[in-house]
């Protein structure tokens, strides 16, 4: 981890890792216009009651006042669940609403200006190319990265980006993480046919907006997904089984 001028509490940094590394399966995204009339608040309900170990609020639509009166409400309840809460982008939100982490893009605030704000919180970086990846790879084993995870995408097409013309597929997963010791998760149009050639070549953390936003029982669609991928961590070969 890289370090930093304020102070750390590693001790807490550490448990979110932890809890990062040996739990999160699926990894549900929010995407209010993408979950079929329902709102944030009824989709988070449903993840948490589907087992999910981790949410990330994804909200670039709402006012900052709503947007962070949401993200409270969103700490409050996972909390209370023991699940890890994480924010899109908004390194003011998520420290108002005392986040477990946060996501960024390659054009947004870099993770090192993140972390001298932020000691304590887990970062999840977005890599989209190989070159991407391996500079990432290279400033990790100089101790010179704040990211805590990186994500690899967009795997296949998406309506939840515009402007994407390019997918790296699941054939990208293999080489990308030769490059990086980091943990990481995959993104971007995966679907439950997917899920068997992505275990297959080692994700373990998968990530979905509307995989499980559009499905009628999210509950219950988060606790195939969460269960299926972490059969397969554990040697239970994770195929589909309905």
């Amino acid at each position: 981890m890289l370090k930093t001028k304020g102070v750390v509490d590693e001790k807490k940094y550490e448990q979110r890792l932890r809890q990062f590394v040996e739990e999160v399966a699926v990894y549900p995204v929010s995407c209010e216009r993408l979950a079929a009339g329902r709102t944030d608040r009824e989709w988070l309900a449903g993840v948490i009651a589907g087992g999910a170990r981790i949410v990330q609020l994804r909200d670039k639509e709402s006012s900052d006042r709503e947007l962070l009166a949401k993200a409270r409400y969103f700490r409050e309840a996972t909390r209370k669940a023991g699940v890890l809460f994480f924010l899109n982008d908004r390194l003011d939100i998520a420290l108002l609403a005392d986040a477990d982490g946060m996501h960024v893009g390659q054009n947004d605030i870099a993770p090192e200006e993140i972390r001298k704000l932020a000691p304590d919180i887990l970062i999840g970086f977005s890599c989209n190319t190989e070159e991407q990846v391996r500079e990432l790879g290279r400033a990790v084993e100089l101790g010179k990265s704040a990211v805590s995870y990186y994500n690899i995408g967009p795997l296949f097409h998406t309506g939840t980006k515009e402007g994407l013309h390019h997918f790296l597929g699941v054939e990208a997963v293999k080489p990308f993480t030769s490059y990086c010791s980091l943990p990481f998760t995959v993104m971007g149009g995966i679907k439950r046919h997917h899920l068997d050639s992505l275990l297959a070549v080692g994700a373990q953390r998968i990530a979905v907006v509307t995989a499980i936003s559009q499905e009628k029982d999210i509950a219950s669609a988060t606790k195939q997904w969460q269960e299926q991928i972490l059969s397969a961590r554990q040697g239970g070969g994770g195929k589909n089984v309905k």
